[in-house]
């Protein structure tokens, strides 16, 4: 594969399986990062169509220039790069002139590409500034919205990101802290210490609830996958197919009640003998059920045990 490749793609086959045969047209890539997904998908669909077109979309444009490199091998293919939170989906394809598409994949995993540079602020393994912006687009850094957050509203943000039951407690500590912590490593340990010992023997590590909460915050992670979701279903050609990998119960709740809302028909009244709602169902489900890692796939790339896979087809007769 070309160019550098630090991030391992989840269910990989699966993605591709799901999207190779997808009718002929463009695949949008909502989350690019370095483009492992993007690439099989695209060597997939030149077997299969010739060509491939596939529009990368990504807030960060570091991601954005390596996965042009790792793609710029792969002959048949038209990429488009688009340096944008993927919430903006609507206004990409309006300003490339794509009125539908193929297939989307949206991939709600953080990269590697930030987990493992210290100086995104992304990990307390590392130490690092307090940033875990995915992207210059984020408006405040984590160091920023602590700062910024009142004791209240910071303890509701870890509670309901991080379902993190000492989220008061935590949330004092980091207030109360004198410096306030502006490194993952001094976040950390002010978590640390914020909880009981008798809970610090259990479980991971003690900060990692408090750093995902911060971190969807920060990005407007949640805000944004609510958005994106109906304007990606209703920008699919009929037959079209999305794909979304989420990575915890709050991503995953949100796919399942669009598609769920999409994949219903007719909700009238049991008792009525006609219709009278008039509404049908926009897709069908390809995958009801969230699918999983195997145990391979986990043990080479434990950052997918988490990831849950689910997606739909457009159907041909929604559309006018």
């Amino acid at each position: 594969m070309a160019g550098d490749q630090p991030h391992v793609p989840v269910l990989l086959d699966r993605i591709v399986a799901l999207l190779v045969d997808a009718p002929d047209g463009p695949i949008v890539d909502l989350t690019l990062g370095a483009g492992g997904h993007a690439r099989a998908v695209a060597e997939a669909r030149v077997a299969r169509y010739g060509h491939a077109h596939v529009v990368g979309v990504d807030r960060d444009p570091d991601a954005l220039a390596l996965a042009t490199a790792n793609l710029a091998d792969v002959e048949g293919l038209r990429l488009d790069t688009v340096q944008r939170r993927f919430d903006g989906l609507g206004e990409v394809l309006d300003e490339l002139g794509i009125d539908r598409v193929a297939g989307v994949l949206l991939d709600l995993g953080i990269s590697s590409m930030h987990v493992d540079r210290a100086e995104r602020g992304f990990s307390y393994r590392q130490d690092g500034p307090l940033d875990m912006r995915m992207g210059p687009d984020a408006p405040r850094t984590a160091a920023e919205l602590i700062a910024e957050t009142p004791e209240r509203e910071l303890a509701r943000i870890l509670q309901r990101y991080g379902d993190e039951r000492f989220a008061r407690r935590i949330a004092r500590a980091v207030k109360q802290a004198d410096p306030a912590p502006t490194t993952t490593t001094e976040l950390a340990d002010v978590v640390r210490d914020a909880i009981p010992a008798a809970a610090r023997r259990t479980g991971g590590h003690p900060a990692t609830r408090t750093f995902q909460a911060l971190r969807i915050a920060v990005n407007g992670e949640l805000e944004a996958i609510e958005d994106v979701l109906p304007t990606a279903i209703d920008r699919l050609a009929p037959d079209g197919v999305m794909a979304v990998l989420a990575y915890h119960s709050l991503e995953d709740r949100l796919v399942k009640r669009a598609f769920t809302d999409a994949a219903t028909g007719c909700i009238c009244p049991p008792d009525l003998p006609v219709c009278a709602c008039g509404r049908v169902p926009d897709v069908e489900h390809l995958v009801r059920r969230p699918e999983r890692p195997g145990d391979a796939e986990v043990a080479a790339n434990p950052r997918a045990s988490a990831a849950r896979l689910r997606a739909v087809r457009r159907l041909p007769e929604s559309r006018a």
